[in-house]
């Protein structure tokens, strides 16, 4: 069974968040740093992964995504500082250096 996550990628500038979700999330963050998703990552360089939750199906997630894209960015943000005080790149050790 696949693992879906719900997660919120930003920029150095943590100036753009950005929700979505994935059934891998490895691969997802690969594809927002290569920017091979849509002009809105490149544009933004939305390359920080600083929140990532599991759900337990696609429709949970897509549940869930919703529900987060619908909160203010105050909310948004307090969501992430919650689990990520310090916004820290929850994928930094996940690819090979240089990547």
């Amino acid at each position: 069974m696949k693992q879906f996550h719900v997660y919120i990628m930003t920029n150095a500038h943590r100036g753009t968040l950005y929700v979505g979700m994935t059934n891998d999330i490895a691969r997802r963050v690969d594809e927002h740093r290569s920017k091979s998703t849509g002009s809105f990552t490149r544009r933004y360089n939305l390359t920080i992964l600083v929140y990532a939750e599991p759900a337990g199906d696609a429709l949970s997630a897509i549940r869930r995504e919703k529900q987060i894209k619908g909160l203010s960015r105050a909310k948004k943000i307090r969501l992430i500082e919650t689990e990520n005080p310090d916004w820290a790149d929850l994928a930094r050790d996940w690819f090979a250096p240089g990547l």
